[in-house]
């Protein structure tokens, strides 16, 4: 979704960060945690709920290489370097005839546990990984023969995995990760990213003939000259020399049409299981909270669920999170601030709000350009407060967030979506929003969190979950006879008698995430763009950049930005181009002629639907591409 996981007017629900914070009263809701001294990968309170280390890291792999040993050794270490904000707290590399990988990790539990790369017993298989494996557990127990760990990750199980299964353990693995598998013994390596990309990750060629794996193409710099993303739901395999389609549900059949009723309890339960499963964790944590629908349902959900987790406890020791804060940030202002505020309040949060300035959004854009890897107008525009709030977030010891991105994508929430002249149109919008969503709001929540070490993950996008919503009939889908956007979704937890969240939340308008943080900000950006960049510059874009030419001044500006940190010609096509009205794809602007020559990311664009649209005359060149 456009809004999530931090817009200005985002609050953060958080169990026990372990930094010490200016407020002494927030302190005392902060109590440290111990590590069992008899157990030493996990903590005594990781056993208590089972949960092992998060890993959320950046990976760089290198295959095939003809640079000697110690020459490999030394770029491998050079380039994984600059993936070091992703895992800051320890650096693991293995090189061996021709074959470099390198983790940089951020250890949540027992620094002596869990480091990567990970090796199989024997010492054949290497692996690296990026990213959470949720049914570990099961996976473990489905083995045909008992796994005996070397560490606590739940990462660790894709070794026997591989072992029993081989490339057929891809559709087992429930999560969001990306990662690199070398098999010494047959000479043979694999690489694989989850079902939406949740988590990063590049392929590269060397002009040595060497295959590359990075979780950013920064890694690549002056080494690889031909790259591009890594596709969800796909893996490498040495052996083939070619990317496979591993995820492969009906919705992404051209001829598939959904026809499943609608079942209000099988949304409620499957996207509970969901927020549950991503409870995983060691480490203090929290939920992204904008005050909109989505990132305020998985807040309610995740409050609930901890109770229960306490529950279950009972004569356990008690567990790290004794009162959950909810932290904020936005314009002065702001709608979701305001939003948020209430959530908060209802909910029983300790509050805590930031408030950020347009000068402090601005300074930060040339930082957020580098770190996310992108020139995409809506994304850059929503990135830089979340980026702002992440290293908030972090400076307080908080190492993971739920976030509720993909919601507006599979439920078809966009404001646009009230123009979707039929169903079918509206299905394969959605479609095809969910498809590109790795080259956006996945690659925004993650890279704009990870680039202060702090991980986002995302229970919308649980597999399950998405795949039953996306089988769901689109006609109920429709925004028509007093239906709001995303009615299907607020109406599964319309339950007056124990309500998840206020009705003014519950039913509140869709806000996209760089609107709902003050509608100053995004005129600001476009007041600091006409400054810097000429007409003349405008007129003749297409000659400085060929691929994908801006065609407005903030346009301009952040290609500007990103060609000074990513010259190479393969990383401009890393960026997909074409109109957009509301964060739509070039498709939708067909359904209305009040979308022509009005192509804008904003949720303002859409005039009569926006309850602050722009007014009926204003217009903009196309230029913002989708999300």
């Amino acid at each position: 979704s456009c809004v999530g996981v931090c817009s200005p007017g985002t609050k953060t629900i958080v169990s026990h960060p372990r930094a010490t914070h200016a407020d002494t009263r927030t302190q005392r809701h902060f109590a440290q945690p111990h590590l069992s001294q008899t157990a030493p990968r996990t903590s005594s309170r990781a056993a208590a709920f089972n949960t092992p280390p998060v890993s959320m890291c950046g990976i760089l792999a290198i295959f095939e290489s003809t640079q000697p040993s110690n020459r490999l050794r030394q770029t491998l270490i050079k380039c994984s370097s600059r993936l070091r904000h992703r895992g800051p707290d320890w650096s693991g590399y293995i090189c061996d005839s021709g074959v470099g990988i390198g983790h940089e990790r951020l250890s949540i539990v027992d620094p002596e546990s869990g480091a990567q790369p990970l090796k199989s017993r024997d010492g054949t298989l290497v692996l690296a990984v990026n990213g959470e494996i949720y049914n570990h557990k099961e996976l473990a127990a489905s083995l045909s023969k008992p796994f005996d760990a070397t560490t606590g990750s739940d990462c660790e199980i894709i070794i026997p995995l591989y072992q029993e299964h081989g490339t057929d353990m891809f559709p087992m693995l429930s999560g969001m990760f990306s990662f690199v598998l070398h098999d010494k013994a047959n000479k043979r390596y694999i690489a694989c990213r989850d079902h939406m990309g949740i988590t990063p990750m590049y392929i590269g060629w060397g002009d040595d003939g060497s295959v590359w794996f990075a979780s950013e193409m920064k890694a690549f710099a002056d080494q690889v000259t031909n790259f591009k993303p890594f596709p969800p739901g796909h893996f490498y395999d040495s052996d083939k020399k070619e990317l496979v389609r591993w995820y492969q549900p009906a919705y992404l059949d051209e001829k598939f049409l959904p026809s499943e009723p609608v079942d209000y309890a099988k949304l409620r339960e499957l996207l509970t299981l969901a927020v549950r499963q991503r409870l995983m964790c060691d480490v203090p944590w929290g939920v992204l909270l904008s005050g909109g629908l989505d990132s305020s349902l998985v807040s309610a959900i995740a409050l609930r669920e901890f109770k229960k987790m306490q529950e279950e406890h009972v004569g356990t020791e008690k567990p790290w999170f004794p009162k959950m804060h909810s932290f904020s940030i936005g314009l002065d202002g702001s709608p979701d601030l305001a939003a948020a505020k209430i959530v908060a309040d209802f909910l029983g949060t300790v509050h805590h709000t930031y408030t950020y300035t347009i000068q402090d959004g601005l300074d930060a854009v040339r930082q957020v350009i580098y770190h996310l890897e992108t020139y995409d107008v809506t994304t850059i525009r929503a990135a830089t407060p979340m980026f702002l709030l992440s290293r908030k977030i972090k400076s307080l010891g908080v190492k993971m967030v739920l976030s509720g991105e993909g919601a507006d994508e599979m439920f078809g929430g966009y404001l646009y979506f009230h123009k979707a002249p039929n169903s079918k149109e509206l299905f394969e919008e959605t479609r095809d929003k969910l498809s590109q969503l790795y080259l956006f709001d996945c690659l925004r929540a993650n890279k704009a969190t990870s680039a202060w070490g702090l991980e986002a993950r995302v229970p919308f996008l649980d597999q399950k979950f998405l795949d039953h919503v996306m089988s769901i009939d689109a006609e109920e889908k429709m925004i028509k006879d007093g239906r709001i956007e995303k009615y299907i979704l607020r109406k599964a937890f319309d339950t007056p008698d124990d309500p998840y969240l206020p009705a003014e939340v519950l039913w509140r308008q869709k806000e996209q995430f760089s609107d709902g943080v003050g509608y100053g900000w995004i005129d600001s950006l476009r007041d600091e763009a006409e400054e810097s960049v000429s007409d003349q510059m405008l007129a003749h874009a297409h000659n400085r950049f060929p691929v994908n030419p801006p065609t407005t001044k903030e346009g301009y500006r952040y290609r500007s930005i990103f060609e000074e940190a990513f010259p190479q010609p393969a990383a401009a096509q890393t960026v997909p181009g074409g109109p957009s009205i509301a964060c739509s794809t070039p498709r939708a602007i067909q359904w209305s002629e009040a979308f022509q020559n009005r192509e804008d990311c904003s949720g303002r664009s859409v005039i009569g639907v926006h309850q602050d649209a722009y007014k009926a005359g204003w217009t903009v060149a196309p230029s913002e591409t989708p999300l």
